[in-house]
């Protein structure tokens, strides 16, 4: 606020982030890459980068150093080397868990067990070929989306000019008002007093007389 006016009200521009994660379409599924990459769109991700690429047994190896030792880590690195893989950048809110609850269980087939309508389940081959790879935590997010794409800025991804100007033209102007009302009013409780504020002046709230009734969507 500015000023002791309470009609003087100012507010920072807003900013919505989104959290981003990366994605493998791995060498079982690569043949499958648009109809997956449209599945990723549909989800309510953005795209914002895509490679690519044929990854040496040693970069393999590099990438999956975590699992260094174990068992299954020689067939794995085998396995993500035997062809070309897609590596994209994907965003949205909460990316990391969601890509991860999209593709579903790392084994295929108690994916298709568990969730037969998973990504894993659907493209993957057996325990190990799974057709997908998300990153599990932030963290390995950072690492895994600088591996393949070093020149990448890992920070959080303003959604767009496009989301700005939505909210410039249909949020803000009621908002800011029923702000200055909060101001003038001051309530016990403001969050609550606001809440009912915005719903009882909602300019989008439907008249009983523009109300139409709905065929069933059957």
């Amino acid at each position: 606020m500015t000023g002791g006016n309470a009609d003087e009200i100012t507010m920072d521009p807003p900013h919505i982030y989104v959290e981003r994660t990366l994605a493998i379409i791995k060498p079982d599924a690569v043949h499958k890459s648009e109809e997956i990459e449209d599945i990723i769109l549909r989800s309510g991700f953005a795209i914002l980068q895509k490679r690519r690429v044929h990854l040496t047994p040693e970069q393999a190896s590099d990438f999956y150093a975590e699992h260094y030792g174990k068992l299954f880590f020689a067939s794995l690195v085998a396995y993500m080397s035997s062809g070309p893989v897609i590596a994209l950048v994907i965003a949205r809110d909460q990316a990391i868990s969601y890509w991860r609850e999209l593709i579903g269980p790392t084994n295929t087939i108690k994916a298709r067990q568990t969730h037969p309508d998973s990504l894993r389940a659907i493209y993957g081959t057996d325990d190990q070929r799974n057709a997908l790879h998300g990153s599990e935590s932030f963290t390995a997010s950072e690492r895994e989306i600088r591996f393949f794409f070093p020149d990448s800025i890992i920070e959080p991804v303003p959604v767009g000019q496009a989301s700005k100007d939505y909210l410039s033209r249909k949020v803000n102007p009621t908002l800011l008002k029923g702000l200055t009302e909060l101001c003038k009013q001051k309530p016990l409780d403001p969050v609550v007093w606001l809440a009912d504020w915005l719903l009882e002046n909602n300019p989008n709230k439907p008249r009983i007389g523009q109300m139409k009734v709905q065929e069933p969507d059957c």
